[in-house]
C-alpha cells in the first residue's frame, strides 16, 4: 500500500476542518450568523430574542456564506492560507491521478480534460481566497464563477472516466459512490446559485446552507482518490518525467520487467479513446 493515499485523505481533513474553524471565528467576532439562526432583521438596531450576543444581529451582510465567513480579519488570514494551500494539494491529487491512469491504462479525453478542469478550479480557488467579497469583490465572484463551475465540471469527468476504467468490483462500487457524490455535489450547486439570487432571507441563508453541502462534497470526493492512490508505484513518478507513458515509457516499463527476470507483458496496439 502507498504512503500516497495519504495525499487525498489529507485534502478533505484539511479543508473541511479549517472552514469550520474559520466559520466558528467569524462567529466569535460576530461578522456572521449562525447557521442554525434562520430569523434575520432589516438593521442591527433591532434584537432578535433568538440571538446570544448582546450586539449580534442578522441582515443579509451577515449570511454565513464561507466567503462571508473569510471576509474581515483574523478569520480571512486563516481563510486565505486554507485555500491557497487547498488549492495547491488539489493541483498535486489532480496531477498524480492524471499520470497514474496513463500508468495503469492509457491517456484519454476524459483525464486530459480532467487535468485542465482540476488545475483551472484550483486557480480560481486561490482567487476565491486571496481576494475578499468586501475588499475585491468582482475578482471573488470571478474565482468564484471558475472554482465552482469547473470543480463540478472535474467530478463529472472522473466520475464518467471511474466507470470507463472500472474493471473488478471494487472499482465499480468506487464509481457507483462517484455517481452519487457527483449528483449530491449537482443538486447542491444548483439550488445554492438559485437561492443566492433572491431577495429573502430564508432563501438566502439555504443559500449558504448548500454551499457548505456542496463545498464538503466536493472535499470528500477528492479523498476517495485514496482508493487509486494506495496502488501507486514509483512508474507513477517516471509517467510525470516523460509527460506520457509513450513509446519511450513503455520501453522503460519492459526493460525494467526485463530486468528482474518478470515476464514481459503485451502491449495492447489499439485502445478506444474516448
Amino acid at each position: 500500500m502507498s504512503l500516497w493515499m495519504v495525499l487525498p485523505v489529507s485534502l478533505p481533513v484539511l479543508t473541511i476542518t479549517g472552514i469550520w474553524v474559520v466559520y466558528a471565528m467569524a462567529l466569535y467576532n460576530q461578522h456572521v450568523c449562525p447557521v442554525d439562526n434562520w430569523l434575520y432583521n432589516q438593521s442591527c438596531e433591532e434584537d432578535l430574542y433568538l440571538q446570544s450576543g448582546p450586539t449580534l444581529c442578522c441582515t443579509l451582510d451577515n449570511v454565513p456564506l464561507i466567503s462571508k465567513c473569510g471576509t474581515l480579519p483574523p478569520e480571512s488570514c486563516f481563510f486565505s492560507l486554507i485555500c491557497s494551500t487547498g488549492s495547491f494539494m488539489v493541483m498535486v491529487i489532480v496531477l498524480l491521478r492524471y499520470a497514474h491512469v496513463i500508468e495503469k491504462h492509457q491517456n484519454c479525453v476524459l483525464n486530459t480534460a480532467s487535468l485542465s478542469t482540476g488545475w483551472i478550479c484550483a486557480a480560481g480557488l486561490i482567487m476565491v481566497g486571496n481576494f475578499q467579497v468586501d475588499n475585491a469583490k468582482v475578482l471573488h465572484y470571478v474565482g468564484a464563477g471558475i472554482a465552482f463551475p469547473t470543480s463540478m465540471l472535474f467530478v463529472c469527468l472522473q466520475s464518467a472516466l471511474t466507470y470507463r476504467l472500472a474493471k473488478t468490483q471494487g472499482e465499480y462500487n468506487m464509481a457507483h459512490l462517484r455517481l452519487c457524490m457527483t449528483l449530491l455535489a449537482f443538486g447542491a450547486l444548483v439550488l445554492s446559485g438559485v437561492f443566492f439570487c433572491q431577495e429573502s432571507f430564508v432563501l438566502q441563508h439555504a443559500s449558504a446552507i448548500f454551499e457548505w453541502v456542496f463545498c464538503v462534497i466536493i472535499m470528500l470526493f477528492y479523498g476517495t482518490f485514496a482508493f487509486e492512490f494506495a496502488g501507486m508505484s514509483s512508474d507513477t513518478m517516471v509517467v510525470l518525467a516523460r509527460g506520457t507513458l509513450g513509446p519511450a515509457g513503455r520501453e522503460h516499463k519492459v526493460d525494467t520487467l526485463g530486468s528482474l527476470g518478470g515476464p514481459i507483458p503485451h502491449q495492447p496496439e489499439n485502445m478506444s479513446i474516448l
